[in-house]
């Protein structure tokens, strides 16, 4: 396994991740060597199938970044594939519940902490391995449940308590979704919404998380001064577009004056 996550998880240091929503083995290879402290290949709004997925975490893997993914919906058998595929741990949309949280939690872990059917695939060495991987997927997989409804928010105290969640991470969109101003992020029903997120989770000290969507600095800086510390910055398909934009940019004002 590469480096263990888990541990800085638990010491709530800050974390800078990011989000691979291009179907590349490339794309995640060039990603792992940038230093990212962990990577996450998201199937719930990509066109990454688990064929795909399983091959971006073993690039991602042999490159030292602990793979997580974020998978299409709390099911237990996606998570049970693409943990057995190697992923050191999963981002679970819309956990609007205890019952929800725990299911997530359950999906990763065998019994008797939880009901994950045992398979021999590439996470236990094609069953060379399976005692080993077992207790390491006990200890150290990481479930990272979603708030982005307001239901969620409402119930976050019951969610945050369930064990074996990590940790939660934001989900901005959805929430002010829920809330009838999709995307109105300053409107004072979402403000309230993550003030409330925050106030609770501070109760608890528990982690954090939070997906900074454009790749701006400020914007990121912001949201560690605001307490989070498990941090997605950016995504890929977003820095490739504005790496390239802010390059043209400046070629061109050399070339014209």
């Amino acid at each position: 396994m590469t480096e263990n996550l888990k541990e800085k998880l638990k010491s709530r240091q800050v974390t800078i991740g990011s989000w691979i929503t291009i179907g590349s083995n490339s794309v995640a290879e060039i990603m792992a060597q940038a230093s990212f402290e962990w990577l996450v290949i998201d199937m719930e709004h990509s066109a990454i199938t688990l064929d795909i997925a399983q091959d971006m975490i073993r690039v991602i893997d042999l490159c030292g970044v602990p793979p997580l993914v974020r998978v299409g919906h709390n099911q237990p058998n996606i998570i049970k594939r693409v943990m057995d595929s190697g992923a050191h741990g999963v981002i679970v949309p819309m956990v609007n519940s205890k019952t929800e949280a725990e299911q997530a939690v359950a999906s990763v872990k065998y019994p008797p902490e939880g009901f994950r059917g045992v398979g021999l695939a590439r996470a236990q060495e094609y069953g060379q391995k399976f005692e080993k991987y077992r207790e390491w997927n006990q200890e150290n997989s990481v479930v990272i449940v979603q708030i982005e409804h307001i239901e969620a928010v409402n119930n976050l105290e019951d969610i945050l308590n369930v064990p074996g969640v990590d940790g939660f991470i934001v989900g901005p969109y959805d929430l002010s979704a829920s809330l009838g101003v999709p995307g109105q992020f300053e409107q004072p029903t979402v403000t309230e919404a993550q003030q409330r997120i925050m106030d609770i989770s501070c109760q608890y000290n528990v982690l954090r998380g939070f997906h900074v969507v454009s790749p701006d600095p400020q914007a990121f800086i912001k949201k560690v001064d605001e307490g989070y510390n498990f941090l997605a910055y950016s995504l890929d398909s977003l820095i490739l577009a504005n790496s390239c934009r802010n390059m043209l940019q400046y070629v061109n004002e050399l070339l014209h004056g």
